[in-house]
């Protein structure tokens, strides 16, 4: 495949990755408004819960009071509680965390898809240009990696615009757009690697925030009771367990990227010298 086809490959995947950051930044504003208004009804019901208790107290000591045991509560999803500890945590930290997730895994998704479009199958394109060397020479050579996607066809393409000069310069041709396209699949990897390093680092900046909350707490109430820095001391846990969570994710979608990487530039690799085999053999005809 051409440069400029590959180019174009490339702008298809960058247009995906811009769409994939924008809706999942939609998603991150939806769950954060949803959050405060779930906080907000919270607090209403237990107003509402409050001003109903207190019409129990009016009654006469007289009166029969029937106790009705109360049903069950359902067990909550798994969703509601990671939405209920979410609240919890505090928007502020537990929103950035959330960004943190949400551009890692739109950069890491255009990745994945960039990676699968480079994949070729290298045994079956060898043999086609082979044939093509034998039948038409290296004109249907051309048209053969012209028509093939992946950074592997790129390089055949640019060993055979240099066969006219020898195969010292097919070498040459071959290593240095190697390194290009090496260059282009690690492109956006180091983000990946930022947002996994960022996102504990900012659930640890929750947790020490978290403890100066519950050492104003304590200050402010002169006591330190379990109930006077409990709801600092949660926040700051929250905060790290989200960040760790984040980071995990990251890790493993960067893992699979890297290994998918070094398995096309292993590939890459190979079928370069098995190309240059194949047109040294040519040249000798």
């Amino acid at each position: 495949m051409s440069v400029l086809k590959f180019t174009f490959y490339w702008k298809s995947i960058f247009k995906i990755m811009k769409k994939l950051i924008a809706f999942f930044s939609i998603i991150a504003l939806v769950t954060l408004t949803l959050s405060t208004n779930v906080y907000a009804q919270e607090g209403s019901d237990t107003a509402q819960m409050e001003a109903a208790d207190s019409t129990y107290v009016d009654n006469t000591a007289e009166e029969i009071v029937e106790l009705v045991a109360e049903e069950p509560e359902a067990p909550q999803t798994f969703h509601q509680i990671l939405k209920e500890k979410f609240i919890e945590g505090g928007p502020g930290f537990m929103g950035i965390v959330l960004l943190a997730l949400i551009f890692g895994l739109a950069i890491s998704i255009e990745r994945i898809l960039y990676l699968s479009m480079a994949s070729v199958n290298t045994k079956k394109l060898l043999k086609n240009v082979e044939s093509a060397l034998d039948s038409g020479g290296v004109n249907d050579a051309k048209d053969v990696v012209r028509n093939t996607r992946g950074p592997v066809a790129s390089i055949f393409s640019e060993g055979l615009n240099r066969y006219d000069d020898g195969m010292a310069e097919v070498e040459k041709a071959i290593i240095a757009y190697g390194s290009v396209v090496t260059g282009r699949l690690e492109s956006g990897v180091s983000w990946i690697s930022l947002f996994i390093a960022l996102a504990p680092m900012l659930g640890f900046m929750g947790t020490v925030i978290g403890m100066i909350k519950a050492f104003d707490d304590i200050a402010a109430a002169g006591d330190i009771s379990p109930t006077v820095v409990a709801d600092g001391i949660k926040v700051a846990l929250l905060t790290t367990v989200f960040g760790l969570i984040v980071a995990i994710i990251l890790q493993i979608f960067y893992n699979f990227i890297i290994s998918k990487i070094e398995s096309l530039v292993n590939d890459m690799e190979d079928s370069s010298i098995a190309f240059i085999d194949i047109l040294a053999k040519y040249a000798k005809k």
